[in-house]
């Protein structure tokens, strides 16, 4: 029995043995869950934990030519100044990706904060929590629109991220797909259509990655498929008949083995912020565009404080690998089909990083409730809710079934 694979990223071998068949398998290489992928041949050159400061933990975001504050610019990739124009080019260490050992002194020594002074907006609602600097202008979250949010002190304690993917989409683009996007949606009232004005807000998402080399046992019984002629008898007219027919048997036999995977980048998203749906029809992040964390990239835009801290998104990490590593031991069970299947698992080498992805965030009104659209930071793609037009939907259903109908017609003309 072959194995398709569940949603993680492996590689891996694997032994295994069955009394009256020897039988072997083999692990590979798996995508990523919905919200994120690793790089698709060449993976990023990663450094494990030595020091306790991230690269550039903090930054001059002041203009050099005018002294005004500076922002991260998706359209030119640099620093600019909107008061006078000049731009800054952010250096880009190569090769410094950092990897932590899960250990509680490698998470001590970790850099903590964002390396920059900024307060948070809490939501209420959502319980997002998004940063922002100097007075806050937003009178409704950025994730679900809710006007109750709540300026606060940002987590100074909080893990900082020892990555991120820049921002590549500008507002400008996000607009036209906005555009685009509602306009071409089936089945919604036509004044849904006419809908421009609407709140995008650029953010960066809280995400952990997890890296593990995984050693399974497992035990099952395998079955074999069989089949033996069975005479039975049947009345016909009054009259009995024999007949034969084939019946399919399993013989049963116990079989055992073992097999070695590595686990790189499982993505946990640590937001409360996004609708979780939503985030995984966004698509994949190209992970060959992570760069080493500066706070250069955040300047003007909002990240969201991660909510499920480090221990709780291995937790969830470590659940999805168990789920994983339960798949592929099924696959290496020999025979036609299994039962009884006992997985034991062995993890080591456990390491971590905390990145930050880039989205746009918008929210628009349609009679007065908020609907909820998320644009990729790095393709541009786009994805939301809309209202449904039940009329437009009941008429459809209805012109099918006259459709049908005036089929059968001709049908049973004929």
């Amino acid at each position: 029995m072959s194995s398709s694979g569940p949603d993680l990223p492996a590689s891996g071998s694997s032994q295994s043995s069955s009394v009256g068949r020897p039988y072997g398998g083999g692990g590979g290489r798996i995508s990523l869950s919905p919200a994120v992928q690793p790089p698709p041949d060449e993976p990023l050159k990663e450094e494990t934990f030595q020091s306790s400061e991230s690269p550039r933990a903090e930054a001059d975001l002041t203009c050099d030519e005018c002294g005004a504050p500076l922002r991260w610019s998706p359209d030119v990739g640099a620093l600019s100044c909107e008061h006078c124009g000049a731009h800054r080019e952010v250096a880009v260490v190569q090769g410094t990706i950092l990897e932590r050992p899960l250990t509680d002194k490698a998470v001590a020594s970790a850099a903590r904060g964002l390396g920059r002074d900024v307060r948070v907006l809490s939501c209420e609602t959502c319980d997002a929590r998004v940063t922002f600097e100097g007075a806050s202008t937003s009178e409704a979250c950025p994730f679900c629109g809710s006007p109750g949010v709540l300026a606060q002190d940002a987590n100074r304690q909080a893990l900082r991220p020892e990555s991120l993917i820049p921002l590549e989409v500008g507002a400008e683009r996000v607009k036209v797909a906005f555009g685009s996007w509602i306009k071409g949606l089936w089945f919604r009232p036509n004044a849904l259509k006419k809908t421009k004005r609407f709140s995008a807000v650029g953010v960066y998402v809280p995400a952990w990655t997890y890296d593990a080399d995984v050693h399974s046992e497992w035990s099952a019984q395998s079955g074999t498929y069989y089949y033996v002629t069975e005479r039975y008898t049947v009345q016909v007219n009054g009259r009995s008949q024999r007949r034969t027919r084939r019946v399919r048997k399993v013989r049963w036999r116990p079989a055992w083995g073992q097999r070695d995977d590595s686990y790189d980048d499982v993505i946990v998203i640590a937001s409360k912020g996004i609708d979780g749906k939503l985030g995984q029809s966004l698509g994949p992040f190209a992970a060959e565009g992570l760069v080493p964390y500066g706070p250069e990239y955040l300047a003007g835009w909002r990240a969201e404080e991660y909510q499920m801290d480090l221990a709780d998104g291995w937790a969830n990490a470590r659940l999805r690998i168990e789920s994983s590593q339960r798949k592929r031991c099924a696959g290496d069970v020999p025979g036609d089909t299994q039962r009884a299947l006992k997985v034991r698992n062995e993890m080591s080498d456990v390491r971590w990083k905390h990145v930050l992805l880039p989205m746009w965030s918008v929210t628009y009104q349609f009679k007065g409730k908020p609907y909820a659209v998320l644009v990729h930071g790095q393709s541009g793609r786009i994805v939301g809710r809309a209202p449904y037009s039940w009329i437009k939907i009941l008429l459809f259903v209805l012109l099918i079934a006259v459709i049908l109908a005036v089929i059968a017609m001709v049908s049973q003309g004929r």
